[in-house]
């Protein structure tokens, strides 16, 4: 039995072992916040957190074994280049309109997902699963905290149809079952339409759902009979 546990134990410890081990457990833990991220319609989704995540541990594993084989006494200058380079790609998922920001909190999540690539990367494989963990659930559910916080999504839609008018009702159907509050509604006949040869429905929206998901909402909408084009403003 000694003999077995210590097989075990060197198989734990063998470099290539350690390696793939922590390209796995990256790859599990970004893609717990990923697929948050995308369930939620956000910019960064699965692949995108996963990517940084492998690329943050692979950094992290260069600047050891480069200090271990050159003798340099500080192997976090690589992993503090990828700290401030992680700031373009957050940039990328930031939108301004107006005095309204969004996207702020997907970029942070993208430095979190770095973070935890790092510290998997240098070995503290429990830190990044509770840091993991925790992510997870203020991503998820702080909604239910404060219904202002990032899960607060404001839409606003023109639908082309050839007679607005009728699919008002089927309209209404939608947006009570997937919890969407109407702001403003605007209906304009075909002969009123100037970017379209259709009349089309103007829509201003909330949502206040947190499991609200985008993606599958627009697909429900232009399965409606009679919806020709779906244009988000």
């Amino acid at each position: 039995m000694a003999e077995f546990f210590g097989e075990l134990a060197n198989i734990y410890y063998n470099d290539i072992f350690q390696i793939v081990l922590k390209f796995i457990l990256i790859t599990a833990l970004a893609g717990i916040i990923g697929y948050e991220r995308e369930h939620s319609s956000k910019p960064a989704g699965l692949r995108t957190h996963i990517l940084v995540g492998i690329s943050s541990v692979l950094v992290m594993i260069c600047g050891m074994e480069i200090s271990n084989t050159y003798g340099t006494n500080d192997p976090s200058r690589m992993p503090a280049q990828l700290l401030s380079g992680i700031g373009f790609i957050g940039a990328g998922t930031i939108l301004s309109n107006g005095f309204k920001v969004k996207g702020l909190t997907t970029a942070s999540g993208l430095l979190a997902v770095t973070c935890i690539g790092l510290t998997v990367g240098a070995g503290l494989y429990i830190y990044a699963i509770i840091a993991t963990g925790i992510v997870y659930i203020i991503l998820r559910y702080s909604y239910l905290v404060n219904s202002n916080l990032e899960h607060l999504v404001d839409l606003k839609f023109k639908v082309f149809t050839e007679s607005p008018k009728d699919i008002l009702e089927d309209l209404s159907r939608l947006f009570v079952k997937y919890e969407v509050n109407i702001s403003k509604l605007k209906i304009v006949d075909d002969e009123e339409a100037s970017d379209s040869d259709f009349g089309y429905v103007l829509y201003e929206c909330k949502v206040m759902n947190g499991t609200f998901n985008k993606n599958q909402f627009i697909t429900e909408l232009a399965k409606i009979n009679k919806v020709k084009q779906i244009k988000e403003i």
